[in-house]
């Protein structure tokens, strides 16, 4: 059975969630005090796997210095060629275990001290009450960074309705434009509606602008991702194309190549290889071309740069 001790942490709303989980859409209505049986694996504990400075993200996110980045343990996906699999999975103890509220908030305000300005919250959909209750705890220590929250996007508006005087800075992911995608690589087929549908309540709460301060760092608004994955261009350019037409192509969108094989997929016989070159400056025509305006693109050897040990106390190191 999980510990209570981090019950004090949590208001009576997402005591309740927590005790009949609905939290994102999977909706498992499972007891996570009673331990994590839900599909993602999480209890009601942290589910903190690493709390580290990751200087990794777009550029107007970690900045110079970059961002106190919160890996949460467990996933509402299980996507095949996950980079973060050590932690994403189930049953995992790679990383850190068992944090407490006290602990957490100690060592983001450590990192916080040195001139970190923002802590962003890495697979959050499943923890929504820890990262509130996170958020919280800093406000309540007179801290007051800025709040990124990393999505895969598989979430519920309506719990992202509950955080937005919390979050600053949405980072959502829009993985796929079909379902036979979302299926066959993160096992689930309503992945592009119930997706686009979060990303809608996000693009509702901040619209287009990304408010960048004097020192470079986003302080307001929302950047979408996507990864391009070897063999998928055609779908890489229905997901633009659905962005352009149903959202805006104003948004700042970070399209990335950096999509490197784990071992996991060593025998998958399209994604156990890197992206070719010409496969990812097909997909940046594209976004040229729907008229996109805002935002990055990478290089191609960037993903010789994001593999991460969480075996490590700084797992990008």
């Amino acid at each position: 059975m999980c510990s209570v001790k981090n019950e004090n942490a949590y208001d009576n709303e997402d005591i309740t969630l927590l005790k009949e989980c609905v939290l994102c859409p999977r909706e498992c209505r499972v007891n996570r005090f009673e331990g994590g049986t839900g599909y993602c694996g999480a209890d009601a504990g942290m589910n903190i796997a690493s709390i580290c400075v990751h200087k990794g993200e777009e550029p107007s996110i970690s900045g110079k210095d970059g961002i106190c980045n919160i890996f949460f343990r467990g996933c509402n996906l299980r996507c095949v060629y996950c980079q973060n699999y050590e932690i994403s999975r189930p049953g995992t103890e790679c990383g850190q275990q068992g944090m407490t509220i006290t602990e957490v908030l100690d060592t983001v305000e450590q990192i916080l001290s040195t001139g970190i300005k923002a802590v962003g919250f890495v697979s959050p959909s499943h923890v929504v009450p820890q990262v509130k209750a996170i958020i919280y705890g800093l406000n309540k220590r007179g801290l007051k960074p800025i709040t990124v929250y990393n999505t895969n996007s598989y979430d519920k508006p309506a719990t992202l309705r509950s955080i937005a005087d919390m979050i600053n800075v949405y980072l959502p992911d829009f993985k796929y434009a079909s379902p036979e995608n979302s299926k066959e690589f993160s096992d689930v087929p309503d992945y592009p509606e119930v997706a686009f549908r979060a990303i809608r309540e996000m693009y509702y709460q901040k619209g287009s602008t990304l408010t960048v301060g004097d020192s470079g760092l986003a302080e307001n608004g929302i950047i979408l991702r996507h990864l391009v994955l070897p063999g998928n261009v055609e779908e890489s350019k229905k997901v633009l194309k659905m962005i352009a037409e149903e959202l805006s192509a104003g948004i700042h969108l970070s399209l990335m190549s950096q999509y490197h094989p784990t071992l996991l997929v060593k025998d998958h016989s399209l994604l156990k290889r890197s992206l070719y070159r010409a496969e990812y400056e097909a997909v940046v025509e594209t976004m040229n071309d729907l008229g996109f305006r805002n935002g990055w693109v990478q290089d191609m050897d960037s993903n010789l740069n994001y593999n991460p040990d969480f075996s490590r106390e700084n797992p990008f190191e």
